[in-house]
């Protein structure tokens, strides 16, 4: 989850507050990005760009396995040919 995305939901929190709340918390809003951001530091979650880029090296070696499997079986055929 990018920063931009953190500081948009903690300012929706922090403007849903009652003004005698937040003169009494002081920056609320400061403290709840940091809880978020700690909170999301947690997860084992990727973006979108680390998601595309393990997805591009699964194809490329989904496509290396097809072809070395055909290899072997081009391999294979003069053997069973033989018999």
């Amino acid at each position: 989850m990018d920063a931009k995305k953190i500081e948009e939901i903690a300012k929706q929190i922090n403007d849903s507050i009652p003004a005698g709340v937040k003169d009494l918390a002081g920056n609320m809003e400061q403290r709840i990005k940091q809880i978020l951001q700690q909170q999301l530091a947690k997860l084992d979650v990727v973006t979108h760009e680390e998601l595309d880029v393990q997805q591009q090296l699964l194809l490329r070696l989904r496509q290396r396995v097809e072809s070395l499997e055909q290899q072997i079986q081009q391999l294979q055929q003069p053997a069973n040919d033989d018999k």
